[in-house]
């Protein structure tokens, strides 16, 4: 019996990938490897999709199964349960001015005749086009927002505790961004929220059209002593670091009883109206002037992807560390399942992009969050990769398997 490698985080110790686009069973929450069952009158039968992702099975569906008409009949009834004629806000729509955000605010208001209000958990460190992105959806596209501006200080110390405990340098901010929609839902009494894609469109586990707020994510104020942030205790981080339960309110969600007593609905537009991301470029460039990159994202070869953060870079290169999985890869599989490109062009990207080291804003971040460039790039960098993943190969660090099938161990 051969020795088993250490699989970290809980991955699955043996490297699969999907047969259809370019991610592997890696990625946390994918579910790459089981045989999908579809209940007929008789029995129960296997559909013959072994080893395809739930993405992806996502994304057939949507084309074969779905009757689009149907979905938007759905979401008319829904905006006509909240939609409001004295002119104050009927839906609540969070978002930077990306892509996505400028679709969901622009067809919500102009097409179906809501009044949103948008509201933004702003990036860690703007990039001047994100910057001038986030002004046009609100300025050419024509939206009240409220973008809530965050202590600075603990959102330093929160994101650098993240990187260096979890080499995860979104932790915190994807933290704030999903709790900031139902707190101001509630403070604004708006209880339709709107969010854009369904997070199934990237993997994670298949959602129906709304966010249940039974979610035990949304009930961890009522056990105060179990919450991690970067890593350790809510408790150690007031402690060690000379702050407050305050400082700490913007990042945590609402308490239950106040979900509790509560209407508040919140919900995908990707459920209703068919989302394809490349479509989305297409009409907030239209729509609101939205601009992409002057340059391709490091570690993939796209312009448009969450270019608002400098630390977008950063995030999606700790990924192929921990998982083997880089920027190239997510935004290939996303293509090839759209059919705009075929898995064989997603394979060449993926062995000519990813893992590519993401040096343009990576000294400001580092000075930013005062952390040791060196330190980052190597003993922090190597104490994250997980020996199931990669090889040290004559002073260099090989994955053991790629898409390509050309790794250490293929």
């Amino acid at each position: 019996m051969k020795n088993q490698l250490e699989a970290k985080y809980g991955l699955p110790s043996d490297v699969k990938f999907c047969n259809k686009c370019v991610i592997s069973n890696q990625r946390p929450g994918s579910a790459v490897e089981f045989v999908h069952t579809l209940n007929t009158k008789k029995q129960t039968m296997a559909i013959d999709d072994e080893g395809v992702c739930d993405a992806c099975r996502v994304a057939e569906h949507k084309e074969t199964q779905i009757d689009w008409n149907k979905r938007e009949e759905k979401l008319l009834a829904l905006l006509d349960k909240h939609r409001k004629n004295d002119g104050s806000y009927d839906c609540l729509v969070p978002g930077s001015g990306g892509k996505d955000s400028a679709l969901q605010a622009h067809v919500l208001k102009y097409k179906y005749g809501m009044n949103p209000l948008t509201v933004t958990w702003p990036p860690i460190l703007y990039t001047d086009y994100g910057y001038k992105n986030f002004k046009n959806w609100i300025d050419v596209g024509g939206f009240d927002n409220i973008s809530f501006n965050r202590n600075g200080r603990v959102m330093r110390i929160l994101t650098k505790l993240s990187i260096e405990n979890l080499f995860h340098p979104f932790q915190t901010f994807i933290l704030g961004q999903k709790n900031i929609a139902p707190k101001l839902s509630l403070k604004y009494n708006i209880p339709l929220v709107f969010y854009g894609e369904n997070e199934a469109e990237y993997g994670n586990p298949i959602a129906e059209n709304s966010i249940s707020l039974r979610d035990k994510s949304y009930y961890t104020m009522k056990n105060l002593n179990d919450i991690y942030l970067g890593g350790i205790t809510v408790k150690e981080i007031i402690d060690t670091h000379g702050l407050c339960l305050n400082d700490l309110m913007s990042f945590l969600p609402p308490r239950v009883d106040e979900l509790e007593n509560s209407n508040m609905e919140v919900h995908y537009l990707g459920y209703y109206l068919k989302w394809t991301p490349q479509e989305a470029y297409y009409y907030a460039v239209e729509h609101t002037d939205f601009k992409a990159r002057p340059f391709r994202s490091q570690g993939t070869y796209s312009k448009y992807n969450s270019i608002d953060d400098k630390i977008d870079d950063l995030h999606y290169y700790t990924t192929f560390i921990k998982f083997g999985i880089g920027r190239a890869s997510y935004d290939a599989s996303q293509e090839i399942r759209n059919n705009h490109i075929t898995r064989e062009e997603g394979q060449a990207l993926v062995k000519r992009f990813d893992g590519e080291f993401p040096d343009r804003y990576f000294g400001e971040v580092m000075d930013y969050l005062q952390i040791d460039p060196d330190y980052f790039r190597s003993e922090l960098t190597d104490k994250f990769r997980s020996d199931h993943l990669w090889k040290k190969v004559n002073g260099d660090w090989k994955l053991r398997h790629t898409v390509n099938n050309d790794g250490v161990n293929d």
